[in-house]
């Protein structure tokens, strides 16, 4: 992608004077502010997100997350990215609360913390492929 097509897409922006946290458009990267349909809302891709692990998250189908984000390639999300999903609340799957990795953890030391069996706290995330592949920013699903 060129500079001048993220220019173009920026006919308001300073480009000599970005500031941290500020929103630009980039083209082909997904929606903009105020872009998702009515059943959806803008989401900041993190580390580990997948349009499946969001799926499951939001209790839709793939084909679903597909839909809301038309030219999105759901096989190349990437950090900071901005897509569409629902609106919907997100389901628990068991009584529990959501953990965000940080550098170091690994399932069983998450495991350790928070007094929960390796093999429950494992269950309790199918999306993650690789158990033994967690990085920091993943949502990981703590059951009660």
């Amino acid at each position: 992608m060129s500079v001048q097509a993220i220019l173009n897409a920026n006919p308001s922006v300073d480009p000599n004077y970005l500031r941290v946290g500020q929103i630009i458009c980039i083209p082909g990267a997904g929606p903009g502010p105020g872009q998702c349909p009515p059943e959806a809302r803008p989401y900041t891709v993190r580390a580990g997100d997948t349009f499946w692990g969001l799926a499951q998250r939001f209790n839709v189908s793939v084909s679903t997350m597909i839909r809301l984000n038309p030219g999105v390639d759901p096989d190349s999300l990437r950090v900071g990215q901005i897509i569409c999903v629902p609106t919907t609340p997100v389901p628990l799957p068991t009584p529990g609360r959501w953990y965000t990795v940080q550098p170091g953890d690994t399932m069983f030391s998450i495991a350790q913390r928070f007094g929960v069996p390796l093999n429950r706290l494992i269950q309790a995330n199918p999306n993650i492929p690789d158990p033994n592949r967690i990085t920091p920013g993943m949502q990981i699903f703590i059951p009660d």
